[in-house]
């Protein structure tokens, strides 16, 4: 379990980060973060070792008050570990013109913690520290419905894949990359219901994967063998691939169909 930590943790009022929150709750002596657009709302019920702090982390200055009210919180002192969780998705037909939209999800998803890195080795100045991304099985292989979502999500999964060439050894990376998860995830991606990709995993299940990921200093967490297992099946044999892929892209036509009729 880990311990005697002082810990920032972005989107921490539902899904992943909500089950990772509760569970670095637990770890004596540890002093959290918890960082949410509207955290003060949604996380009444926490510990005296949480501090829960509104703010959009879309933005370099999002990204520099979280820095700011954490030298604050832990009193100047250094934080072990900050989780970069924070992200959202559409789940859509992207056959639209509107930079506004698109830009939205990359400077959640991508830019926000790839400055988060710079700024955490800044504030890091040669300390041991451990940063997490929360990148997704979707940067690693892309599902129709969520094109803009998983551009912004390869494109995470490869910075973090440049830097741990460039990075210093006194910092841990770790990436979980988790499958479709049961959260708010996908009433955020759609107003109007939609069929979820397989496989389905519990934010429960992942965030304790992701925990003793963090705690043993893995450099990548898969919390679902089915899709690692995929992954060897799918180079081994492409066509296995393509017929999942189908089965995806009808979901996404039955949707569209869906909203047709409305």
């Amino acid at each position: 379990m880990i311990t005697n930590s002082n810990i920032v943790l972005t989107g921490a009022s539902s899904g992943i980060g909500l089950e990772v929150l509760r569970l670095l709750e637990q770890g004596a002596g540890n002093r959290i973060l918890a960082v949410s657009r509207r955290a003060g709302e949604k996380l009444k019920a926490v510990g005296a070792n949480v501090t829960v702090f509104d703010c959009d982390i879309s933005s370099a200055q999002g990204v520099d008050a979280v820095f700011d009210k954490a030298d604050e919180v832990f009193g100047g002192q250094k934080i072990d570990i900050f989780y970069a969780n924070a992200g959202f998705p559409y789940y859509e037909e992207y056959n639209y013109a509107d930079w506004q939209r698109v830009e939205a999800m990359f400077n959640t998803n991508t830019l926000s913690p790839i400055y988060t890195y710079s700024k955490y080795l800044a504030h890091l100045n040669g300390r041991s520290g451990k940063l997490c991304y929360t990148v997704s099985a979707i940067g690693q292989m892309a599902m129709p419905g969520y094109a803009i979502y998983s551009a912004t999500k390869f494109a995470l999964h490869g910075f973090q894949q440049a830097i741990r060439l460039e990075k210093p050894k006194n910092l841990q990376l770790t990436c979980l990359y988790p499958v479709a998860t049961d959260t708010n995830f996908f009433r955020v991606a759609n107003e109007a219901p939609f069929e979820k990709p397989f496989p389905v995993q519990k934010p429960d299940v992942v965030a304790r994967k992701m925990v003793k990921g963090i705690e043993t200093g893995k450099k990548a967490v898969s919390p679902c063998a089915l899709f690692a297992l995929s992954k060897v099946l799918m180079g081994v044999c492409p066509p296995v691939r393509t017929v999942y892929w189908q089965l995806e892209k009808n979901k996404l036509e039955r949707f569209k169909k869906g909203i047709g009729k409305k």
